[in-house]
């Protein structure tokens, strides 16, 4: 009998963290990394205007009492769903770090299918269904979380599909939180449009942003939640801040005058932003005409550093190398291509399908020098250091490919 769940792959301590740039620092920031202070639960003022204007400039206006920062956002999460009590309904697959918070809680999870162009936004109809078969079954539904620019999948969900989940969720009574941590990593920003939740019934979705994903290096952990600008968000925050204050979860002052400070988007800040969010596409393009050249099936990446992929057409050859189930996989790729691939059933999805998310910041380079190469580049394809990685993909694959093409000519008509 297979062990899928050997010691060392647990759910939790063992999960894979969000896509991190593996890039330089920009000066910049790191300057404004100072302070002895001690920030106040939520967020100190400079943070929480920092914010402020940071939304404002995407269309969505906000309060300082109806805004709060942690660090962290499985904080923030964990906070919301004490907060709101009843249970957390998400996407499959959906991000690593948002069912632990659930549960840690006690509360039950409930995975939902997704419509076919896209991830990170529950189908409608299975939603509804999902929806009536827990209450049915004696369950409290009261919180949806989502993602519009979706981890694990890369894509970005067209505006209409958003507007019907989110109408079915509000109709039956859900809180939607929005996960928009990787809303400014756009690959085509001028021709991806990124509708927030918060845009269509801002009255019932608490909006939630990493910045250790987009902006923050992944050791400065930092949050910062929206919440609705009428009674329940402000009864919310002062419920999440309740929360926040008794696990001592304050953001460290230094870490609070950087995300400020990048919050504030100055030049330094945007152009590494843009920088980055081109490198990141075009090595997460190339990554994804690999796997789709070799058999693998995945949508086009569009946001993020990331790309998930199914292996499902390779499962023969990889059956005859003893893999036959997500976990498997994720050992298997991992020790082939010498970096972390977790595989599907880390972000709920079936342990049996053949899913993993490749992250693009390992094809980058191995040292500070390669990643300054990359980001500088005009053509970092072309790099040996890049190209080494990605052709390591390749192979790997191929050699799949021409296993199952071997196996067929061999297999009697």
């Amino acid at each position: 009998m297979r062990q899928t769940d050997p010691e060392g792959h647990g759910p939790v301590r063992y999960g894979p963290p969000l896509p991190g740039q593996d890039l330089p620092v920009p000066p910049g920031l790191a300057a404004a990394a100072t302070g002895a202070h001690t920030e106040p639960t939520g967020g100190g003022p400079a943070l929480l205007d920092a914010a402020l204007a940071y939304w404002a400039r995407r269309g969505l206006s906000a309060d300082r009492h109806r805004t709060a920062a942690s660090p962290g956002a499985p904080a923030l999460l964990l906070a919301l769903t004490a907060a709101l009590g009843g249970d957390v309904l998400v996407p499959r697959p959906c991000a690593a770090w948002w069912a632990p918070q659930a549960r840690l809680l006690g509360r039950s999870v409930f995975h939902v299918g997704t419509p076919a162009e896209c991830g990170g936004i529950p189908d409608p109809y299975a939603l509804l269904e999902t929806v009536r078969r827990v209450r049915a079954e004696g369950g409290d539904p009261r919180l949806l979380v989502l993602s519009v620019a979706d981890d694990p999948t890369a894509t970005v969900a067209p505006p209409e599909v958003v507007h019907e989940a989110i109408e079915a969720a509000v109709g039956e009574g859900l809180h939607v939180v929005s996960d928009e941590t990787w809303r400014d990593t756009l690959h085509e920003p001028h021709d991806t449009v990124f509708l927030s939740p918060a845009e269509m019934l801002p009255e019932h979705v608490t909006v939630l942003t990493d910045l250790a994903g987009p902006i923050l290096p992944p050791g400065w952990p930092a949050a910062i939640a929206r919440f609705p600008a009428n009674d329940t968000g402000t009864r919310l925050r002062d419920r999440v801040l309740d929360v926040l204050t008794a696990l001592d979860a304050r953001i460290a002052a230094p870490v609070a005058a950087a995300a400020a400070y990048a919050l504030a988007e100055p030049d330094d800040i945007t152009h590494h932003l843009a920088a980055s969010v081109r490198l990141h596409a075009r090595v997460a393009t190339a990554a994804h005409h690999t796997l789709v050249a070799e058999g693998a099936l995945a949508r086009p990446p569009r946001a993020g550093r990331h790309v998930y992929a199914d292996l499902g057409p390779l499962r023969p050859a990889l059956t005859a190398r003893g893999v036959g189930d997500a976990q498997e996989l994720e050992d298997f790729l991992t020790d082939r291509l010498g970096m972390p691939v977790p595989g599907g059933h880390r972000f709920g999805d079936d342990l049996g399908a053949l899913r993993v998310r490749l992250a693009t910041g390992p094809f980058l380079g191995t040292t500070h020098e390669e990643r300054t190469a990359s980001l500088s580049s005009p053509e970092p394809l072309e790099l040996p250091h890049v190209e080494r990685a990605l052709s390591l993909l390749g192979s790997a694959l191929a050699e799949l490919r021409d296993d199952d093409d071997a196996r067929r000519r061999e297999s009697p008509r």
